[in-house]
């Protein structure tokens, strides 16, 4: 486990309080030299140190604690990364001390590098070499409801305690749960449900008639899906009202996020219906976060299991904190969310060496990897494809493409000993580590034969004699 260190959080709490390092140490118990050294991030914090920093400043320990200065960090290097920067020679040390020391002044950074990339012109270039109009800018709707789940860690206990009021004021069964959530939409909110024909859908897998009241689903879609859009619909009839509430917590730039956002919690409130909190949790422990037993018993998809490991926050009777990426076969990510620890790139591709790209190698096979970051934190990772790369057109019959996609699921390496898919490994043995990194270009590593482009962290050299591991690698 890593080592804890606060400095720069510890120090903006003693400035906000007015205290001298003297004061402040004789708070804490402890001398104002290893104060000093706690501040600069020269010692860990113990956890006699956190215990008085809650009993003399009433502070969130588990926001204190929160790696929310790491983060920052990377999302600077990961902007500083951008071409624009490349004069600037902005060092790693540099960044660490203005988090440290201004993190309000890093975060308006990152703020106006996405507003940059917002106003691009449509011939600019992005750090990847794209053309600026394929790449979607930062602060797109969707990136806003992904920033205020995050920030959430993905938990929202009112859609939570409505699942469960349903469960219990309706008698579900999770045997019935199709027809038993067909009888609510009936019988509370008078709509009635319609398996339709692909070709009368015309291309739509869902359609609410608010006129007829009725809720027509596609004939396409499997049992898993049409059960989680007919959840999806009570949580629109039944509970707009907190949908509504939450939405406008998050302060969104438009009402395009808004919507979204609305959209993303209503399929929160179907996943905790299909999957609901108390008997989800204790089979995943009792399975030990086996996903082809759970996804069987409750009758869901992969994708759906994995997603709602993610969502097991509760206080008291939290699950192992997993980071979800999903991802297409050009790279890029259409969902992210890290509750492990680990930093998923924002700015362009992740890195190629993650097993959730090898696993489109092998289509439906669960692929296992033990991954290290360049700071050293490892992590234990799953992945697996989903979906099918062909199917029959729902109009003319004829075989088309269908996009296949990667989800992966991970959590730090100390909790791997709860995972059944960890059964074997030796976590613990640096040798099947595989190094990855956030993205090519702010990754450090000097032995990756899979960089495509050059890194921050080293000054570019070509010498037309000699071939390293990669043209932007030394050898």
């Amino acid at each position: 486990m890593k080592a804890m260190r606060i400095g720069g959080k510890l120090r903006r709490l003693r400035q906000e309080r007015h205290l001298t390092q003297a004061q402040m140490a004789r708070e804490l118990g402890i001398s104002a030299s290893y104060l000093t050294l706690l501040e600069s991030n020269q010692r860990p914090v113990t956890v006699r140190v956190l215990l008085k920093l809650v009993e003399r400043f009433q502070v969130d320990l588990q926001a204190f604690a929160a790696d929310t200065d790491q983060r920052l960090s990377l999302e600077l290097m990961e902007a500083f990364s951008d071409p624009i920067f490349e004069g600037a020679e902005v060092k790693t040390t540099d960044v660490q001390e203005l988090v440290s020391l201004l993190p309000a002044v890093g975060r308006a950074m990152i703020d106006l590098y996405e507003a940059y990339r917002r106003h691009l012109p449509a011939d600019a270039t992005t750090s990847a070499g794209e053309d600026a109009s394929e790449t979607p800018p930062v602060s797109i709707p969707s990136e806003e409801v992904t920033e205020f789940i995050q920030k959430r860690l993905n938990h929202f206990p009112e859609l939570e305690e409505a699942a469960e009021a349903l469960w219990r004021e309706d008698g579900l069964s999770i045997h019935t749960l199709q027809q038993d959530l067909m009888t609510v939409l009936r019988q509370r909110h008078g709509t009635e449900v319609e398996i339709r024909p692909a070709d009368a859908m015309k291309g739509r897998s869902r359609r609410y008639d608010q006129l007829a009241r009725r809720l027509q689903i596609s004939e396409m879609l499997p049992p898993s899906s049409r059960l989680f859009q007919i959840a999806h619909q009570i949580a629109y009839l039944g509970h707009h009202p907190a949908l509504d509430r939450i939405a406008a917590s998050g302060n969104f730039s438009s009402s395009d996020a808004e919507a979204l956002m609305r959209t993303a919690l209503a399929n929160y409130f179907a996943s905790a219906v299909m999957m609901p909190y108390r008997m989800f949790t204790e089979a995943a422990r009792a399975t030990r976060y086996d996903i082809d037993i759970l996804r069987n018993r409750f009758g869901v998809s992969f994708e759906q299991v994995c997603h709602r490991l993610t969502t097991l926050r509760r206080p008291g009777d939290e699950g192992v904190p997993f980071h979800f990426i999903r991802v297409d076969i050009a790279g890029n990510i259409s969902k992210r969310f890290s509750a492990s620890g680990i930093h998923i790139a924002r700015f362009g591709a992740a890195c190629p060496r993650w097993n959730v790209y090898d696993a489109f190698s092998t289509p439906g096979m669960l692929r296992v990897q033990i991954s290290r970051m360049p700071d050293g934190g490892s992590f234990f990772c799953v992945a697996r494809t989903t979906g099918r790369a062909t199917a029959l057109s729902p109009t003319s019959g004829l075989p088309h493409r269908v996009g296949q996609r990667a989800i992966g699921l991970g959590c730090d390496v100390r909790h791997a000993g709860e995972i059944v898919y960890a059964d074997g490994l030796s976590v613990a043995d640096p040798q099947i580590a595989t190094p990855i990194g956030v993205s090519c270009r702010t990754c450090p590593r000097t032995d990756c034969a899979e960089r495509a482009m050059p890194s921050l962290f080293q000054k570019l050299h070509i010498d037309e004699n000699v071939r390293g591991p990669s043209t932007y690698v030394q050898a």
